[in-house]
């Protein structure tokens, strides 16, 4: 499987090496090539429902558990063959849609890789691995989104959806993180076996919450469900893909990942349940008021999205039938859609509603279509829609705890959902003509190729259930349970309590639609009460609480970083002597045997003169007299060196001050006179902040003569300089093989401030 993905890698970066007179079929040709692997995933479906599970392991840090483990169970399986046969449809319509525009390479190149790192998630067997492949599809999809980027509004929410999606995936990394140090392994199968442990944690909790949260903004979920309709401004068969069985999914394919590790407790039933049920009805109840077809579709893809959550949170056999088997329904009609939305838009001119309306004369083949996708989204037969809202019904009645605001909230977002199906079916296709910007056609076979697949895959799973359910729904129901279930799907159930909120749901939704169809003026209302009662939109708090923080952090920028060097080595040096004397006071009875002797005099003497010095610098006026005096310490110190056999040291020591006395001499020569430009005040400052850190460090060069843990790395050296690195000398050992790399880069700064060195004693005055 990692070959797959090695492949997707080679073949993206490709796109850029194709003939220009091959440009225009580079959608077809990576349409054939996600068909390749849709065939590859769809060869696997037999293994995979026989209960086997394939997977691999390219070992990396073991230590760390951070190796790369891909696994093909049931559960991504589904999501595998959704991304890859769905893509290969997209593609095809790209192949269309994104004729006359400019940078299609980069566009192509964007997508094909964005399915790749979808593809990536959803095999990884390791949690650190599947955050790399996240975060990179959140930051495909702000390419994607912003591919119109001379418009401000694309600019905007792409860096809207950045934001919220790569903010969500920190928090998730951190509650990998928490709950791996439980489970000690980052890696799917680990943390399921030790799912007891994860969850007995004190751990458990803010992981859960974390994770969570890193789900729920990926999915669109309340409150992070804004950012999701400002996507639309991306290209409608990035929307298709996005939309339908890539990004917005990846959330949820989450939640049914962890769900034998993190669920089965009362917080994870009510937390997940509340947020999806909330989240489907809000996307329900604004789709119904939106006058553009790609944002209909959007919030009716929230809606859904709430669904797929709610359903995983209520955690029980048939929740979980009902989610693996929504998946498809939503999947199918969504995408579906969205390549109509976009194919109408480009013979028409326009995705206003108000502008449309008659278009089953021009485009026949596009209303059938439609109307199979419309009817599949509303949950009517014969589709699988109708199929999938029965089981959602039975699993909301006997959810447990919450039923009753889950089930009246769910009967309320399914009658909405009957409304704007149609809703959207009788202003696009039926009524008068509408006014559109130029004459509608239905020329063009890859426009329509892909939702007629989707929506006759849509009818014949609903006519024949049985198929999906034991070839896909079994398998990954499996993976997510871990348990075997016969999973029998059909289209009747019977007259039952279901079939009666089914009724009630169709009959309230089409009095909904004839409403808002017949009286102008009951949309408008409705459009003017949200305004009203919806005062706080999330887009303006976000943007709101993103300038508060631009705001605070240039206040805190500008008290902070106020260009005054001499006051940032002040601030380190007074930060840096408080932290060291509080450590001296910590460990201030520490037993200290340290024997002070004079001796040898003249090593005596030379620390006196150095002393003198210090002083000399410090006091005089003379700049030429300060370098001498600072020139005296630093030769000063390097005799100690000599003294102690530090002959490396000793030498570097001289170089480095004969070097620094020439330039600061050469130097001297362009500064102005010396005068006294600090007061007696901040002399008097700078001399107690000296001589509070000198002090302290030289307490603790005394404690640290005395304190010893282990072993010093000194032994160490000495020990491997011969026989490792064949040298004698264990100073230059450690320079050129224990730190080399440190070393190189000592030597890379030294030549960069030389250079820049030279250059200033180069450069003229003008």
């Amino acid at each position: 499987m990692q070959y797959i993905l090695l492949i997707y890698l080679l073949i993206a970066f490709g796109i850029f090496l194709i003939p220009g007179w091959l440009k225009k079929y580079v959608g077809i040709m990576l349409a054939f090539v996600q068909a390749v692997f849709f065939v590859f995933f769809f060869s696997k479906i037999s293994e995979v429902a026989n209960g086997n599970s394939i997977s691999t392991i390219l070992y990396w840090i073991p230590q760390l558990g951070l190796n790369l483990e891909f696994s093909l169970t049931g559960l991504s399986l589904a999501f595998a063959l959704l991304i890859t046969g769905i893509g290969a449809l997209v593609f095809l319509y790209a192949a269309a849609y994104m004729k006359g525009y400019e940078g299609t390479d980069k566009f192509y190149f964007y997508l094909f890789l964005f399915g790749g790192a979808m593809l990536g998630l959803v095999l990884s067997g390791n949690l650190i691995q599947l955050f790399i492949f996240w975060e990179l599809t959140s930051f495909l999809s702000f390419l994607l989104i912003s591919f119109f980027h001379k418009k401000e509004t694309s600019r905007k929410a792409a860096f809207q959806s950045l934001f919220v999606t790569a903010f969500g995936g920190l928090l998730l990394l951190s509650g990998f993180v928490l709950l791996g140090s439980v489970a000690g392994s980052y890696s799917v199968a680990d943390w399921v076996t030790d799912a007891d442990k994860i969850k007995s944690s004190g751990l458990y909790l803010p992981g859960l919450l974390l994770i969570l949260t890193g789900a729920f903004t990926k999915s669109a979920q309340f409150p992070f469900h804004f950012w999701l309709p400002g996507a639309m401004q991306a290209p409608t068969p990035v929307s298709a893909y996005l939309h339908s069985a890539t990004m917005v999914k990846a959330g949820v394919f989450l939640l049914a990942l962890l769900n034998p590790v993190l669920g089965g407790t009362m917080e994870w039933t009510y937390i997940i349940t509340l947020v999806g049920v909330i989240t489907m009805f809000l996307g329900a109840y604004f789709s119904i008021t939106q006058t553009d077809l790609k944002g209909i579709l959007a919030y009716t893809t929230i809606s859904a999205l709430g669904i797929l959550v709610m359903l995983i949170g209520i955690d029980t056999k048939l929740s979980i039938k009902a989610a693996i088997l929504f998946l498809f329904v939503h999947a199918f009609y969504k995408a579906a859609l969205f390549m109509v939305a976009g194919m109408i838009d480009k013979k028409t001119g326009t995705r206003d509603l108000a502008k449309l309306g008659g278009l089953y004369r021009f485009m026949p083949l596009t209303f059938v279509i439609s109307v199979l996708a419309l009817l599949s989204m509303a949950g009517l037969p014969p589709m699988l829609g109708f199929l999938g809202k029965e089981l959602i019904y039975e699993a909301k009645v006997q959810s447990p705890g919450i039923a009753s605001l889950v089930l009246i909230l769910g009967v309320g977002g399914n009658t909405l959902m009957v409304a704007v199906s149609m809703y959207f079916m009788f202003k696009v296709f039926l009524g008068k003509q509408g006014a559109y910007p130029k004459l509608p056609n239905e020329k063009g076979w890859l426009f329509m190729f892909g939702p007629a697949v989707l929506a006759l895959l849509s009818l014949l799973f609903g006519l024949s259930p049985g198929v999906l359910g034991d070839s896909m729904v079994e398998p990954a129901f499996s993976s997510i349970r871990k348990e075997m279930i016969d999973v029998e799907l059909k289209l009747w159930h019977g007259f039952n309590d279901v079939f009666l909120l089914s009724l009630l749901t169709v009959a309230l939704g089409m009095g909904v639609f004839i409403i808002a169809l017949t009286k102008k003026q009951f949309l408008v209302k409705w459009r003017g009460i949200n305004r009203r009662v919806f005062t706080i939109k999330f887009t303006d708090i976000f943007v709101q609480v993103l300038d508060g923080f631009l705001s605070f952090a240039a206040r805190n920028t500008k008290r902070i970083q106020h260009g005054y060097h001499r006051f940032y080595i002040l601030t380190v040096i007074l930060f840096a002597s408080a932290f060291l004397w509080s450590q001296v006071y910590i460990t201030r009875n520490w037993v200290l045997d340290s024997h002070f002797s004079l001796n040898p005099f003249y090593i005596s003497g030379l620390i006196v003169i150095i002393v003198c010095s210090t002083l000399y610098a410090t006091l005089t006026q003379s700049r030429i007299a300060t370098i001498i005096g600072m020139g005296v310490i630093g030769y000063g110190i390097s005799l100690i060196y000599l003294y102690y056999s530090a002959v490396d040291l000793a030498i570097t020591q001289i170089l480095v001050e004969t070097l620094i006395v020439v330039m600061f001499v050469l130097v001297l020569q362009r500064l102005p006179r010396f005068a006294v430009l600090s007061s007696r005040l901040t002399r008097l400052r700078d001399l107690m902040i000296a001589l509070t850190f000198g002090s302290v460090m030289t307490v603790l060069a005394i404690k640290a003569l005395h304190v010893e843990f282990s072993h010093p790395i000194s032994d160490l050296m000495v020990q491997n300089s011969k026989v490792n690195a064949f040298g004698q000398n264990v100073v230059n050992v450690i320079l050129v093989d224990f730190r080399a790399l440190d070393t190189l880069g000592e030597v890379t700064v030294l030549v960069i401030a030389a250079m820049g060195v030279f250059v200033l004693l180069k450069t003229r005055k003008t």
